[in-house]
C-alpha cells in the first residue's frame, strides 16, 4: 500500500468503470478510504470488493448524481463511514455525438445534466465540509474538447467548457479556505464511453480507434494513467496547484490552434 493520501477520505463520482475505476482502486491504493458513486450498481460493488481485496477501505452507493438529494445522501453516508471528506473526484460523465441541429434537446439536457449540473451539487454539499476541515481537493473531469472544439459534440464541447471555467472560479472563491480545485482535461481514453462513440456515429469500433490514437504519442491513453494525473492532484504534490486544467492527452492538443 501507498502512502500519497493515507488517512485521507475520498468520493468519485462514476467510480465504477473506466476512469472512476482506476481511480477508486488507485486511491485505495495510496491509503485512501474510497466512497464509489454510480448507478451501476454490480460495478460498484465488485470495485469495492476489489478495494478490500488489497486490504483498503470502500463502500459503494448507488446514486445518480444530477438529483441534489441522492449527493446529499452519499455525502452523509460518506461522513458516517469515513469521519470527513477530504477529496471529491467529480467524474461521472456523458457524452452525446452529434451537432446542435442533430441533437434532441433531451440529450442536451441531459448532457449538462450529469457532466456539469451533478458537479454543481456535490460541491454544493462537499465544501462546508472541507470548511470546517480547513481544505481538500476538488478534482473535476473535463476534456481536451473543454480547451478545443470538436466535431459533431456540441452538448459535450459545451459542458466540458463550462466544467473549465466553473473549476477557475471555484479555485478563486475558496482558495482562501486551503479548498484546491482542479480539473482533468484527458484526450481519448480506451474506455467504453469511448468505444460507445463509435456506435454514435455509426462507425467501424476498430477503424474509430484507430483514428483515436492519431497524436504525438501514437497511441490512446489508458484509464491508470489519467487515475495517475488524478491522484498528483489530490495529493500533497499538488499542494500548491489550484484553478489549472490538466492536459492529458498524449499531446492531441499540442498542435491545435
Amino acid at each position: 500500500m501507498g502512502t500519497q493520501l493515507r488517512g485521507k477520505a475520498a468520493i468519485i463520482t462514476g467510480g465504477a468503470g473506466g476512469i472512476g475505476r482506476a481511480a477508486a482502486l488507485l486511491f485505495a491504493r495510496e491509503g485512501a478510504a474510497v466512497s464509489v458513486v454510480d448507478l451501476n450498481r454490480d460495478a460498484g460493488q465488485d470495485i469495492v470488493r476489489e478495494i478490500h481485496e488489497v486490504g483498503g477501505r470502500g463502500i459503494f452507493e448507488c446514486a445518480d448524481v444530477t438529483s441534489s438529494s441522492d449527493c446529499r445522501r452519499v455525502v452523509e453516508r460518506t461522513i458516517r463511514e469515513f469521519g470527513g471528506i477530504d477529496v471529491l473526484f467529480n467524474n461521472a460523465g456523458i457524452i452525446r455525438r452529434a451537432s446542435v441541429v442533430e441533437i434532441s434537446e433531451e440529450d442536451w439536457d441531459a448532457v449538462m445534466k450529469v457532466n456539469v449540473k451533478s458537479m454543481f451539487f456535490m460541491c454544493r454539499e462537499v465544501i462546508p465540509i472541507m470548511v470546517k476541515a480547513k481544505g481538500g481537493s476538488i478534482i473535476n473531469s473535463a476534456s481536451g474538447w473543454g480547451l478545443a472544439g470538436g466535431a459533431r459534440a456540441a452538448a459535450y464541447c459545451a459542458s466540458k467548457g463550462a466544467v473549465v471555467l466553473m473549476t477557475k472560479a471555484m479555485a478563486i472563491d475558496h482558495g482562501r479556505e486551503n479548498i484546491r480545485v482542479n480539473c482533468l482535461c484527458p484526450g481519448d481514453t480506451d474506455t467504453a464511453m469511448l468505444r460507445n462513440e463509435a456506435r454514435q456515429l455509426g462507425e467501424e469500433e476498430d477503424r474509430f480507434l484507430v483514428e483515436s490514437a492519431k497524436r504525438p504519442l501514437g497511441r490512446m491513453g489508458r484509464p491508470e494513467e489519467i487515475a495517475e494525473a488524478a491522484l498528483y492532484l489530490a495529493s500533497d504534490a499538488a499542494s500548491f496547484v489550484t484553478g489549472t486544467a490538466l492536459v492529458v492527452d498524449g499531446g492531441g492538443l499540442a498542435s491545435s490552434g
